[in-house]
Protein backbone atom coordinates (compact mmCIF):
# COMPACT_ATOMS: atom_id res chain seq x y z
CA UNK A 1 0.00 0.00 0.00
CA UNK A 2 1.52 3.13 -1.24
CA UNK A 3 1.27 6.79 -0.97
CA UNK A 4 -1.70 8.69 -2.75
CA UNK A 5 -0.96 9.97 -5.65
CA UNK A 6 -2.91 13.08 -4.98
CA UNK A 7 -4.24 15.97 -2.52
CA UNK A 8 -7.54 14.67 -0.77
CA UNK A 9 -10.53 17.09 -0.12
CA UNK A 10 -12.35 16.98 3.01
CA UNK A 11 -14.70 18.61 5.06
CA UNK A 12 -14.35 19.71 8.62
CA UNK A 13 -15.86 22.29 11.08
CA UNK A 14 -14.02 25.51 11.32
CA UNK A 15 -13.71 28.72 13.32
CA UNK A 16 -13.01 31.64 11.45
CA UNK A 17 -12.19 34.17 13.74
CA UNK A 18 -12.35 34.97 17.32
CA UNK A 19 -15.95 34.50 18.18
CA UNK A 20 -14.64 30.68 17.89
CA UNK A 21 -18.21 29.60 15.80
CA UNK A 22 -17.55 26.62 14.03
CA UNK A 23 -19.30 26.41 10.77
CA UNK A 24 -18.21 23.51 7.49
CA UNK A 25 -15.13 24.03 5.77
CA UNK A 26 -13.30 22.99 2.97
CA UNK A 27 -10.20 22.42 2.30
CA UNK A 28 -7.35 19.39 1.10
CA UNK A 29 -5.17 17.23 3.21
CA UNK A 30 -1.64 16.54 1.90
CA UNK A 31 -0.83 13.71 0.07
CA UNK A 32 -0.27 10.34 2.12
CA UNK A 33 3.40 10.51 2.16
CA UNK A 34 5.88 7.20 3.18
CA UNK A 35 5.54 7.84 6.84
CA UNK A 36 1.92 9.06 6.87
CA UNK A 37 -1.73 7.51 8.25
CA UNK A 38 -4.47 8.64 6.50
CA UNK A 39 -7.76 8.20 9.14
CA UNK A 40 -11.17 8.19 8.66
CA UNK A 41 -11.97 10.47 11.21
CA UNK A 42 -14.60 8.07 13.47
CA UNK A 43 -15.27 10.10 17.03
CA UNK A 44 -13.41 13.29 18.30
CA UNK A 45 -13.42 14.51 21.89
CA UNK A 46 -14.12 18.47 22.42
CA UNK A 47 -11.46 19.45 25.43
CA UNK A 48 -11.52 23.12 26.79
CA UNK A 49 -8.25 23.74 25.42
CA UNK A 50 -10.51 24.23 21.53
CA UNK A 51 -12.02 27.09 23.06
CA UNK A 52 -8.92 29.11 24.03
CA UNK A 53 -7.54 28.31 20.75
CA UNK A 54 -11.00 28.86 18.75
CA UNK A 55 -11.70 32.21 20.84
CA UNK A 56 -8.17 33.03 20.74
CA UNK A 57 -7.55 33.37 24.59
CA UNK A 58 -3.86 32.81 23.85
CA UNK A 59 -3.95 35.32 20.95
CA UNK A 60 -1.98 32.68 18.82
CA UNK A 61 -4.94 31.68 16.62
CA UNK A 62 -4.63 31.66 13.36
CA UNK A 63 -7.88 30.86 11.10
CA UNK A 64 -9.68 29.25 9.37
CA UNK A 65 -9.26 26.42 12.10
CA UNK A 66 -10.31 23.24 12.55
CA UNK A 67 -9.93 22.09 16.46
CA UNK A 68 -10.09 18.72 17.55
CA UNK A 69 -7.34 16.85 18.44
CA UNK A 70 -8.78 13.42 20.77
CA UNK A 71 -8.93 11.66 17.20
CA UNK A 72 -9.90 8.18 17.05
CA UNK A 73 -10.48 6.34 13.55
CA UNK A 74 -10.15 4.24 11.13
CA UNK A 75 -6.76 3.80 8.93
CA UNK A 76 -7.65 3.97 5.24
CA UNK A 77 -4.23 4.12 3.84
CA UNK A 78 -0.87 4.17 4.78
CA UNK A 79 2.76 5.06 3.39
CA UNK A 80 5.24 3.00 1.89
CA UNK A 81 7.04 3.10 5.14
CA UNK A 82 4.62 2.23 7.30
CA UNK A 83 5.11 -0.96 9.45
CA UNK A 84 3.34 -0.51 12.38
CA UNK A 85 -0.35 -0.64 11.34
CA UNK A 86 -2.67 -1.48 8.51
CA UNK A 87 -5.74 -0.62 6.89
CA UNK A 88 -9.27 -1.15 8.88
CA UNK A 89 -7.30 -0.69 12.16
CA UNK A 90 -8.91 1.07 15.06
CA UNK A 91 -5.92 4.28 15.71
CA UNK A 92 -5.56 7.35 17.85
CA UNK A 93 -3.80 10.81 17.28
CA UNK A 94 -3.51 13.41 19.84
CA UNK A 95 -2.47 16.89 20.54
CA UNK A 96 1.22 16.68 19.04
CA UNK A 97 1.66 15.30 15.07
CA UNK A 98 5.33 16.57 14.83
CA UNK A 99 8.63 17.18 16.68
CA UNK A 100 12.43 17.76 15.61
CA UNK A 101 13.53 14.24 16.58
CA UNK A 102 17.17 15.60 17.01
CA UNK A 103 16.16 17.93 20.40
CA UNK A 104 17.04 16.00 24.18
CA UNK A 105 13.57 16.10 25.06
CA UNK A 106 13.06 14.05 21.31
CA UNK A 107 16.10 11.68 22.16
CA UNK A 108 14.31 11.03 25.42
CA UNK A 109 11.53 9.89 24.41
CA UNK A 110 9.89 13.07 25.52
CA UNK A 111 8.68 15.00 22.14
CA UNK A 112 5.55 16.61 23.68
CA UNK A 113 8.32 18.53 25.38
CA UNK A 114 10.15 19.13 22.07
CA UNK A 115 10.36 23.19 20.99
CA UNK A 116 9.55 22.60 17.93
CA UNK A 117 6.18 20.18 18.34
CA UNK A 118 3.75 20.83 15.85
CA UNK A 119 0.17 21.15 16.93
CA UNK A 120 -2.24 19.05 15.38
CA UNK A 121 -3.87 22.09 14.66
CA UNK A 122 -3.39 25.60 14.91
CA UNK A 123 0.03 25.41 13.42
CA UNK A 124 1.79 25.07 10.42
CA UNK A 125 3.08 21.56 9.11
CA UNK A 126 6.40 20.75 7.40
CA UNK A 127 5.22 21.19 3.87
CA UNK A 128 4.27 24.54 5.51
CA UNK A 129 0.34 24.13 5.03
CA UNK A 130 -1.57 24.90 8.24
CA UNK A 131 -2.23 22.04 10.39
CA UNK A 132 -6.33 21.04 10.83
CA UNK A 133 -7.55 18.72 13.42
CA UNK A 134 -10.30 15.85 14.10
CA UNK A 135 -13.59 17.67 13.32
CA UNK A 136 -13.65 17.12 10.16
CA UNK A 137 -13.82 13.37 7.89
CA UNK A 138 -10.15 12.55 7.58
CA UNK A 139 -6.79 13.41 8.86
CA UNK A 140 -3.00 12.44 7.95
CA UNK A 141 -0.68 11.70 10.16
CA UNK A 142 2.83 10.79 10.77
CA UNK A 143 2.98 7.40 12.03
CA UNK A 144 4.99 8.21 15.05
CA UNK A 145 1.97 10.06 16.47
CA UNK A 146 -0.49 7.41 15.52
CA UNK A 147 -1.53 4.62 18.13
CA UNK A 148 -3.21 1.23 17.87
CA UNK A 149 -6.40 1.29 19.83
CA UNK A 150 -6.38 -1.93 22.39
CA UNK A 151 -9.26 -4.17 21.49
CA UNK A 152 -11.12 -3.95 25.02
CA UNK A 153 -11.55 -0.21 24.71
CA UNK A 154 -14.74 1.30 22.79
CA UNK A 155 -13.93 3.73 20.02
CA UNK A 156 -16.52 6.06 21.14
CA UNK A 157 -14.58 6.41 25.00
CA UNK A 158 -10.92 6.74 24.02
CA UNK A 159 -10.95 10.23 22.23
CA UNK A 160 -10.42 11.56 25.69
CA UNK A 161 -8.40 9.66 27.00
CA UNK A 162 -5.62 10.21 24.19
CA UNK A 163 -6.06 14.04 26.29
CA UNK A 164 -7.64 14.12 29.61
CA UNK A 165 -6.13 10.33 30.34
CA UNK A 166 -2.93 10.57 29.19
CA UNK A 167 -2.62 13.98 30.91
CA UNK A 168 -3.08 12.24 34.23
CA UNK A 169 -1.59 9.29 33.19
CA UNK A 170 1.92 10.92 32.39
CA UNK A 171 2.92 13.26 35.56
CA UNK A 172 1.85 9.97 38.13
CA UNK A 173 4.02 7.81 36.38
CA UNK A 174 6.99 10.65 36.24
CA UNK A 175 7.33 11.77 39.38
CA UNK A 176 6.47 7.75 40.73
CA UNK A 177 3.27 8.26 42.49
CA UNK A 178 1.69 5.32 40.88
CA UNK A 179 2.36 3.43 43.91
CA UNK A 180 -0.74 2.15 45.88
CA UNK A 181 -0.89 3.27 49.15
CA UNK A 182 -0.67 7.67 48.50
CA UNK A 183 -3.35 9.79 49.33
CA UNK A 184 -4.36 12.05 46.28
CA UNK A 185 -6.36 15.49 45.69
CA UNK A 186 -8.13 15.92 42.47
CA UNK A 187 -8.73 19.93 41.80
CA UNK A 188 -11.53 20.59 40.17
CA UNK A 189 -14.38 17.67 38.25
CA UNK A 190 -14.06 18.11 34.77
CA UNK A 191 -12.78 16.23 32.06
CA UNK A 192 -9.11 16.05 33.08
CA UNK A 193 -10.76 15.93 36.67
CA UNK A 194 -12.73 13.14 36.64
CA UNK A 195 -10.15 10.63 34.79
CA UNK A 196 -7.74 11.88 37.96
CA UNK A 197 -10.29 10.02 39.94
CA UNK A 198 -10.49 7.21 38.07
CA UNK A 199 -6.97 6.74 37.10
CA UNK A 200 -5.73 7.10 41.12
CA UNK A 201 -8.73 5.11 42.36
CA UNK A 202 -7.09 2.71 39.63
CA UNK A 203 -3.64 2.86 41.13
CA UNK A 204 -5.02 2.18 44.64
CA UNK A 205 -4.71 5.82 46.11
CA UNK A 206 -7.25 7.24 48.25
CA UNK A 207 -8.90 10.25 46.37
CA UNK A 208 -10.28 13.36 47.75
CA UNK A 209 -11.87 15.57 45.35
CA UNK A 210 -11.66 19.11 45.68
CA UNK A 211 -14.15 21.75 44.61
CA UNK A 212 -15.59 25.19 44.89
CA UNK A 213 -19.43 23.81 46.06
CA UNK A 214 -21.12 20.50 46.85
CA UNK A 215 -22.99 20.46 43.72
CA UNK A 216 -20.89 17.31 42.82
CA UNK A 217 -20.35 15.88 46.19
CA UNK A 218 -22.77 12.77 44.98
CA UNK A 219 -21.35 12.60 41.17
CA UNK A 220 -17.82 12.03 43.05
CA UNK A 221 -18.27 10.45 45.81
CA UNK A 222 -21.05 7.48 44.44
CA UNK A 223 -20.50 7.48 40.39
CA UNK A 224 -16.49 8.23 40.20
CA UNK A 225 -15.60 6.54 43.89
CA UNK A 226 -13.90 9.26 45.53
CA UNK A 227 -12.85 8.60 49.00
CA UNK A 228 -13.63 12.32 50.45
CA UNK A 229 -14.82 15.40 49.17
CA UNK A 230 -14.07 18.74 50.27
CA UNK A 231 -15.55 22.24 49.52
CA UNK A 232 -12.84 24.40 49.04
CA UNK A 233 -14.56 27.43 51.04
CA UNK A 234 -15.61 25.87 53.93
CA UNK A 235 -12.50 26.95 56.01
CA UNK A 236 -13.09 24.28 58.82
CA UNK A 237 -12.96 21.34 56.27
CA UNK A 238 -10.05 22.78 54.74
CA UNK A 239 -8.19 22.90 58.11
CA UNK A 240 -9.06 19.73 59.09
CA UNK A 241 -7.53 18.11 56.27
CA UNK A 242 -4.61 20.20 55.91
CA UNK A 243 -1.35 18.46 55.43
CA UNK A 244 -3.17 14.97 54.73
CA UNK A 245 -2.23 14.73 50.61
CA UNK A 246 0.76 13.21 49.14
CA UNK A 247 -0.13 14.89 45.79
CA UNK A 248 -2.74 17.63 44.11
CA UNK A 249 -3.52 17.50 40.28
CA UNK A 250 -5.00 20.65 39.68
CA UNK A 251 -7.07 20.48 36.80
CA UNK A 252 -8.85 24.08 36.94
CA UNK A 253 -8.54 26.15 33.79
CA UNK A 254 -8.91 29.10 35.22
CA UNK A 255 -7.43 31.70 37.63
CA UNK A 256 -7.68 30.59 40.89
CA UNK A 257 -5.19 31.13 44.47
CA UNK A 258 -2.52 28.47 45.17
CA UNK A 259 -1.87 29.03 48.83
CA UNK A 260 -5.14 26.69 50.20
CA UNK A 261 -5.10 24.15 48.27
CA UNK A 262 -1.08 23.92 49.47
CA UNK A 263 -1.84 23.90 53.19
CA UNK A 264 -3.60 20.55 52.13
CA UNK A 265 -0.21 18.82 51.05
CA UNK A 266 1.76 16.83 53.41
CA UNK A 267 5.64 17.56 53.71
CA UNK A 268 7.01 16.79 50.74
CA UNK A 269 4.06 16.68 48.83
CA UNK A 270 3.25 18.71 45.52
CA UNK A 271 0.61 20.18 43.47
CA UNK A 272 0.69 19.55 39.88
CA UNK A 273 -0.35 22.01 37.09
CA UNK A 274 -2.55 20.96 34.05
CA UNK A 275 -4.89 23.43 33.26
CA UNK A 276 -4.18 26.51 30.87
CA UNK A 277 -4.35 29.50 32.29
CA UNK A 278 -3.57 33.02 30.79
CA UNK A 279 -2.92 35.11 33.63
CA UNK A 280 0.15 34.76 36.50
CA UNK A 281 -0.79 32.61 39.35
CA UNK A 282 0.17 33.64 43.15
CA UNK A 283 1.62 32.57 46.15
CA UNK A 284 3.63 32.92 48.96
CA UNK A 285 7.08 31.42 49.17
CA UNK A 286 7.05 30.18 52.83
CA UNK A 287 3.50 28.11 51.87
CA UNK A 288 6.43 25.96 49.62
CA UNK A 289 9.38 26.49 52.04
CA UNK A 290 7.62 25.24 55.04
CA UNK A 291 6.86 22.01 54.08
CA UNK A 292 9.53 21.56 51.43
CA UNK A 293 6.30 21.57 48.56
CA UNK A 294 6.87 21.84 45.37
CA UNK A 295 4.55 23.25 42.13
CA UNK A 296 4.95 21.82 38.69
CA UNK A 297 3.53 21.30 35.72
CA UNK A 298 2.80 18.80 33.50
CA UNK A 299 1.78 18.75 29.54
CA UNK A 300 0.04 15.29 28.02
CA UNK A 301 2.34 12.93 27.75
CA UNK A 302 5.02 11.04 25.16
CA UNK A 303 3.43 8.04 22.45
CA UNK A 304 5.16 5.82 24.59
CA UNK A 305 3.32 6.89 27.49
CA UNK A 306 0.18 7.15 25.41
CA UNK A 307 0.29 3.22 24.45
CA UNK A 308 0.97 2.58 28.44
CA UNK A 309 -2.18 4.53 29.61
CA UNK A 310 -4.32 2.98 26.79
CA UNK A 311 -3.11 -0.70 28.17
CA UNK A 312 -3.51 0.23 31.52
CA UNK A 313 -7.20 1.33 30.74
CA UNK A 314 -7.85 -1.78 29.27
CA UNK A 315 -6.26 -4.07 31.71
CA UNK A 316 -8.25 -1.81 34.62
CA UNK A 317 -11.44 -1.09 32.98
CA UNK A 318 -11.28 2.57 33.05
CA UNK A 319 -13.07 3.86 30.40
CA UNK A 320 -14.17 7.93 30.15
CA UNK A 321 -17.68 9.49 30.76
CA UNK A 322 -19.15 10.95 27.51
CA UNK A 323 -21.92 12.40 25.98
CA UNK A 324 -21.77 11.69 22.23
CA UNK A 325 -23.22 14.86 20.06
CA UNK A 326 -23.37 15.48 16.38
CA UNK A 327 -20.93 18.15 14.60
CA UNK A 328 -24.17 20.07 13.74
CA UNK A 329 -24.74 20.47 17.78
CA UNK A 330 -21.51 21.33 17.98
CA UNK A 331 -21.76 24.86 18.39
CA UNK A 332 -24.01 23.85 21.16
CA UNK A 333 -22.03 21.70 23.39
CA UNK A 334 -19.02 24.26 23.00
CA UNK A 335 -21.33 26.47 24.59
CA UNK A 336 -22.89 23.96 27.60
CA UNK A 337 -18.66 23.42 27.95
CA UNK A 338 -18.09 26.61 28.76
CA UNK A 339 -20.54 26.35 31.53
CA UNK A 340 -18.92 23.38 33.00
CA UNK A 341 -22.59 21.72 31.78
CA UNK A 342 -21.38 18.11 30.54
CA UNK A 343 -20.38 14.91 32.70
CA UNK A 344 -17.78 14.80 31.59
CA UNK A 345 -16.89 14.95 27.88
CA UNK A 346 -18.06 15.30 24.42
CA UNK A 347 -17.38 12.83 22.24
CA UNK A 348 -18.49 13.86 18.62
CA UNK A 349 -19.66 11.07 16.36
CA UNK A 350 -17.74 12.31 12.90
CA UNK A 351 -18.71 9.51 10.92
CA UNK A 352 -21.86 9.48 11.87
CA UNK A 353 -22.37 13.44 10.70
CA UNK A 354 -23.98 15.15 7.98
CA UNK A 355 -20.35 17.00 6.87
CA UNK A 356 -21.61 19.10 3.37
CA UNK A 357 -19.64 22.01 2.99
Amino acid sequence: MGSASSEKTVTGYAAHDASGILTPFTYTLRQTGPEDVLIKVLYCGICHTDIHQTKNHLGMSKYPMVPGHEVVGEVVEVGSDVTRFHTGETVGAGVIVGCCRTCEPCKANIEQYCSKRIWSYNDVYTDGKPTQGGFASAMVVDQKFVVKIPAGLAAEQVGPLLCAGLTVYSPLKHFGLMRSGLKGGILGLGGVGHMGVKMAKAMGHHVTVISSSDRKRTEAMEHLGADAYLVSSDEAAMGAAAEGLDYIIDTVPVFHPLEPYLSLLKVGGQIILMGVINQPMQFITPMIMLGRKSISGSFIGSMAETEEMLEFCEKKGLNSMIEIVKLDQINEAVERLERNDVRYRFVVDVAGSKLVA
